[in-house]
């Protein structure tokens, strides 16, 4: 929190990741190199952790070695149950409903009227929902990086699509001869590896993309050299590195696997029959849909896997098929992100009656972050009248 208590503006507050990622060792950074000085200037700017993360981090050790700070790294059986027995009954208590109570308690112990929001990520899911829940309650919100606050899908289509046209982005952009798109579909064809290419090419696009060794890399191994391949993918295996106080991964779970709707329901649907539902799910859909992948990475993928496995838990349904409000939104979308990949921020767009979306020309992940045209952007929305 910043001590600018009487700023013109109001309050600020800024919404980070994951689900899992807390906001406080973070206040420094993002008040210093995020936030241009009008923005600093003209708001009290409001870090948390969320429920359930930094020092309330929820601990799934076994887990937290596996995912280290990955969305989509498949987790071995047995591992996920042991995370949500280890959390007990109080997992029920962590969802996105939960975090935006909190937001509005927050809100009040303030003793301000409204809130403006700027989440990157996860954080756009909350603020959004936010906003849904209490439209009366914010002036503006700035969504980077977005998620689509309707649902989350497990099967990751849009990422799966959207990779086809980052790579040949890549490639034109370096002037490679092959289509790296194409040499992807064969490779995961060959090793039958596309949930954890997915999860590489993914985290390879948070903050500053760094996909430019992965076209050679691809053409390599379709000619039968995957070393070079090989060396990308444990390498940024070894990245994602990170304990439960950086990134929970027991949070992370609770949140994701009692929000979603899933090809087999909710999170209350017995967890027998969620695989075959899925399955099912996948079956129905053409080709087209998991190029350059294909059906097994949908299926199979970290956050389905995850999620299929979560025990049975109760939820409150989050009302569908709402917009936001009509309040300024800013949306912000790097066109290299596979994470949060740009047909999502084009679908929330089109429930923001006053929304605007940017899209930052050779950014990943979280913009604001790693982009002088984000920061500057974001700046000017925050700042006009």
């Amino acid at each position: 929190m910043t001590d600018n208590a009487a700023a013109p503006r109001g309050v600020l507050v800024f919404l980070t990741g994951g689900p899992g990622q807390p906001g406080l060792p973070f206040a420094s950074s993002v008040a210093n190199l995020m936030f241009e000085p009008p923005v600093v200037r003209d708001y009290r700017l409001i870090f948390i952790d969320q429920r359930g993360t930094g020092a309330g981090a929820l601990q799934c050790p076994q887990l937290q070695e596996v995912m280290g700070s990955s969305d989509l790294t498949v987790p071995p059986a047995g591992v996920v149950g042991a995370c949500a027995q280890a959390i007990g009954p109080d997992r029920q208590f962590f969802t996105t409903e939960d975090t935006v109570a909190d937001l509005d308690a927050l809100r009040q112990a303030l003793g301000v009227e409204k809130l403006t929001i700027d989440g990157v990520s996860y954080g756009t899911f909350v603020a959004a929902r936010y906003a849904v829940i209490h439209p009366d309650r914010v002036s503006r919100l700035v969504l980077d990086s977005v998620v689509p606050h309707d649902n989350l899908d497990p099967l990751e289509l849009a990422s799966l699509s959207r990779t086809a046209e980052v790579l040949r982005m890549v490639c034109q952009e370096n002037g490679c001869p092959t289509d790296p798109a194409q040499e992807l579909s064969t490779v995961v064809q060959a090793r039958h590896d596309g949930p954890e290419l997915l999860d590489t090419l993914t985290a390879l696009t948070i903050g500053t993309p760094n996909l430019a060794d992965v076209p050679a890399a691809l053409h390599a191994a379709v000619r039968g050299d995957h070393s070079p391949l090989d060396a990308i993918v444990a390498a940024e295996h070894r990245d994602q590195a990170a304990t439960a106080d950086e990134l929970s991964q027991g949070l992370h779970a609770s949140t994701l696997c009692e929000d979603l709707r899933g090809p087999w329901g909710d999170a209350a649907t017995p967890v027998p029959s969620r695989e075959a539902a899925t399955q099912r799910a996948v079956a129905a859909l053409p080709d087209a849909a998991f190029f350059p992948y294909d059906r097994t990475t949908a299926a199979s993928n970290g956050i389905a896997v995850t999620c299929e496995q979560w025990p049975s838990t109760p939820v409150v349904a989050f009302p569908a098929g709402r917009d936001l409000p009509a309040v300024p939104v800013l949306l912000l979308a790097g066109d290299h992100d596979l994470s949060t990949p740009l047909p999502w921020a084009q679908q929330e767009t089109a429930h923001a009656p006053r929304g605007r979306l940017v899209i930052i020309p050779g950014a990943g992940h979280s913009t604001q972050s790693s982009s002088l045209m984000a920061r500057s952007t974001a700046t000017a929305f925050l700042t006009q009248s």
